[in-house]
């Protein structure tokens, strides 16, 4: 993911001067062609990672879980989630960069700002998932893992045999209390999100003239 992640710092550092010096960068937004191409741009950013959070959060993830062995099934979550953070933060990043230039923060209106307001949630949402909530349950599942191969539990479907064992070992349900906390807070943040990409759907619903 070493390329991903200079690319999406590429991103996010060229979305944080959109906001903050937009002129020095894109000059004046009102060309039509810069209009035009920042619209494309944001609409189909914002498309990408509300598409994505869509299935991963209550699709994808939800049918892999109800029918993968849960050991395969968290490995692939954890080869799975790192590539969808970036992808959704590096489009939440492009969406901020577009939005701040077609209306600048000093002319923006009062609804235009919470809507910067929302993009600017979803993308600081994401990156605190991409760069510090998914390492570190990646890390806490790798560690339960093995406590489950010990045990010779992991390879059945849902959670039966896990809730049953630690009922009896305390270091798995110490290591099931640790990790339902971490995951507990990063799926409290991809929900966040996936709330303020909500929010700015409606916003652009309302701009459409169908």
């Amino acid at each position: 993911m070493g390329w991903a992640t200079r690319f999406l710092a590429a991103v996010c550092f060229f979305a944080a001067g959109v906001l903050f010096v937009p002129e020095a960068l894109l000059g004046s937004p009102s060309g039509a062609g810069a209009v035009t191409a920042a619209k494309l741009a944001h609409v189909l950013s914002f498309a990408t990672s509300w598409g994505a959070a869509l299935w991963a959060t209550f699709i994808g993830g939800i049918i892999m879980f109800k029918n993968l062995p849960r050991h395969m099934f968290g490995n692939l979550q954890s080869k799975m989630f790192p590539a969808y953070f970036t992808l959704i933060s590096a489009c939440a990043a492009i969406s901020v960069a577009a939005f701040s230039h077609l209306h600048p923060w000093k002319t923006a209106s009062t609804v235009e700002r919470y809507q910067l307001g929302f993009l600017l949630s979803a993308l600081g949402c994401n990156l605190s998932n991409l760069l510090v909530f998914t390492p570190m349950t990646i890390e806490m599942m790798k560690k339960r893992h093995k406590i489950e191969r010990d045990l010779s539990i992991g390879e059945e479907v849902g959670w039966s045999k896990n809730q049953q064992v630690a009922k009896s070992n305390p270091t798995l349900a110490a290591m099931n209390k640790k990790f339902g906390m971490i995951h507990g807070l990063s799926s409290l943040a991809n929900i966040m999100s996936f709330g303020s990409l909500a929010m700015h759907s409606w916003y652009l619903a309302s701009k459409l003239e169908l």
